[in-house]
């Protein structure tokens, strides 16, 4: 799959580093980013950590000081803090009947045809936790981003635009800079992309038909069968080490939004703003909205296009047809697709 212009090293580059001894990585790397278009924009890096990383930031400045000839200038350091991100773990086990798995001959490949919906069911966890997890109330999982930019009046207020929806029926989109320096997903130390996959059949002693005879499993009577066994575990966390590389549109009131924005918000400029507060787009960056949003967005394009007005562009990035604004993809995320309350 090909990669963005210039980008930087998404989950598919990072397994494709490791050669030979990453193939089993780099394979599910593929059927996750097929289906997952969040993949094709994330940076990644290995965490310093077994649990995820520790990053360090710098929380004040050095003093500096115009000087003379002949003279010095006084001493000074900045100062610096860390915190800890942690990776949580996506586990799925997969069991396919024998008979079925050796019926076209191949049956490594119709086992990774098999597994699919674990692996849909494992990007769906992915982006609702990358965008609403939250590790205080369910520690399993990483905190996500809505949870770091969540009041008008915090730390990350002036990356958060207020749409204006009071209801209880708001959608947020978000503009992301991925980086590894600034925002970017991180998996376990010594890992390989946090990725893997086992064969975990325990009985490969090859049958009279040349195949591995499996093992007996029970079907929901509880009557045997012999079946192939498939466990997939995915590890990844998100860091957040510079907050002015993302941006959230809150309070969207999707029921208000119309094509010609005589109610509603404005959507494109909105994603003006959005581009504006960030202070240099890099490769990665990309727009996220619920699906319901862009289908919106391009009605509101569509209005503009006959005036002359549109900022919407289109691209192939990944084999994928991609609608942009000012050359960022523009990707429809089903996790965002949520009923927000009201963000004050």
């Amino acid at each position: 799959m090909a990669a963005r212009n210039g980008a930087l090293a998404t989950l598919i580059d990072v397994t494709a580093t490791y050669g030979e001894a990453g193939e089993a990585q780099g394979t599910v790397a593929e059927i996750l980013t097929k289906d997952n278009p969040i993949l094709d924009d994330i940076s990644w890096k290995e965490g310093n950590l077994l649990t995820g990383d520790r990053t360090w930031v710098r929380t004040g400045k050095p003093g500096v000081a115009w000087r003379r000839y002949n003279q010095g200038v006084p001493r000074s350091k900045g100062t610096v803090g860390s915190f800890d991100e942690a990776a949580a773990q996506l586990a799925a086990t997969s069991q396919m009947d024998r008979s079925l798995a050796i019926l076209g001959g191949n049956p490594a490949k119709a086992r990774m045809n098999f597994a699919k919906p674990f692996f849909d069911a494992m990007n769906e966890e992915f982006a609702e936790t990358l965008f609403y997890g939250n590790s205080f109330y369910e520690s399993k999982e990483f905190t996500g981003l809505a949870p770091r930019y969540n009041s008008l009046s915090g730390p990350t207020q002036d990356y958060i635009l207020d749409a204006g929806g009071s209801g209880t029926d708001n959608r947020s989109g978000w503009l992301i800079n991925w980086d590894p320096e600034t925002i970017t997903g991180i998996y376990p130390k010594g890992s390989k992309a946090g990725l893997l996959h086992m064969d975990a059949t325990t009985n490969l002693r090859e049958g009279p038909d040349g195949y591995p005879i499996g093992d007996l499993v029970a079907d929901e009577n509880g009557n045997n069968y012999l079946a192939f066994s498939d466990y997939f575990q995915w590890d990844s966390g998100l860091s957040v080490k510079d907050h002015r590389h993302a941006v959230r549109a809150a309070n969207i009131d999707f029921s208000d939004l119309k094509a010609n924005r005589s109610t509603g918000a404005d959507l494109e400029m909105l994603m003006v703003q959005m581009v504006e507060r960030i202070q240099a787009i890099g490769p990665n960056a990309a727009f996220y909205f619920p699906r319901t949003i862009t289908a919106m967005l391009r009605q509101q394009a569509l209005s503009d296009a006959r005036t002359g007005r549109s900022m919407l562009g289109f691209d192939t990035i990944g084999g994928r047809k991609v609608t942009t604004f000012d050359g960022i993809p523009i990707r429809a995320v089903d996790a965002l697709n949520v009923d927000e309350a009201r963000v004050v």
